[in-house]
């Protein structure tokens, strides 16, 4: 898989949020997605355990090419548990006001308005399970603790940022043309790529606040990059996708 994401570590994180921007990108295989996401995680490189939300486009799941809301989660990175959804046992829906993997309405266009959805995992620090909440309203659902072994007392990581899922990445020829965020390379048109703003975590069940520091982390920028502004502005943004495939990444 390739990221284009910023991360931050090295505290107990207890909630993330972000704001991010909706588009519908080109998926060229069946067994291929591309997403938009908030994740909290804990654990080793190979064995680690995480819960995420946000927006994809996934064929292999949801069979078709629209852009849905998602919930994604493993124990033991993604060898035998996890899923998206309800497609296993996991995560509990309490709010069907907010359907999980609901079509996306509207969508973001090139040169038309913009938008957003607002997506939030938190933990109740009473039964430690994790609970996503869309919009700032719906409590959709929750992650019960019992899933987890690190997870259920902290994150020890946050990453916010796209992510394309293929085989056919990381030096292997041709290069997938699944586009991550719209396709489009920032910083060239930073109104028209994939866009996350108002990046947040929570610490200790504390209040939302912002990150004290954050890295970036590209796979491969010459497929796909981000531009992280977060000098001289009130409030840090970035901007990240691309088109995979291209003369940059043959």
């Amino acid at each position: 898989m390739h990221v284009s994401e910023v991360y931050t570590e090295g505290y107990s994180y207890s909630g993330a949020k972000a704001d991010t921007k909706v588009w519908t990108p080109y998926v060229e295989k069946e067994d291929e997605y591309s997403t938009s996401r908030v994740v909290i995680q804990n654990g080793g490189l190979r064995d680690f355990e995480l819960v995420e939300t946000g927006w994809a486009v996934n064929p292999s799941v949801y069979n078709d090419h629209e852009t849905r809301l998602y919930v994604y989660w493993t124990a033991d990175g993604s060898r035998t548990t996890g899923c998206f959804d309800l497609t296993c046992p996991g995560f509990v829906q309490v709010n069907h006001k907010i359907a999980l993997g609901a079509a996306i309405y509207p969508i973001s266009k090139p040169y038309g308005l913009p938008y957003q959805i607002i997506v939030h995992i938190y933990k109740d620090p009473e039964t430690n399970n994790w609970w996503v909440n869309y919009g700032e309203s719906i409590d959709i659902g929750y992650w019960p603790s019992e899933l987890f072994v690190l997870l259920k007392y902290q994150g020890i990581m946050v990453k916010w940022g796209g992510e394309v899922y293929s085989s056919m990445v990381k030096g292997k020829h041709p290069h997938t043309a699944t586009y991550m965020g719209n396709g489009e390379m920032p910083p060239a048109m930073y109104d028209e790529c994939g866009t996350m703003a108002r990046m947040r975590v929570e610490q200790n069940s504390g209040p939302l606040i912002m990150p004290e520091w954050t890295q970036v982390n590209v796979d491969e920028y010459r497929c796909y990059d981000i531009s992280y502004l977060i000098d001289y502005v009130a409030d840090p943004i970035f901007y990240f996708g691309g088109p995979g495939r291209s003369w940059r990444c043959p």
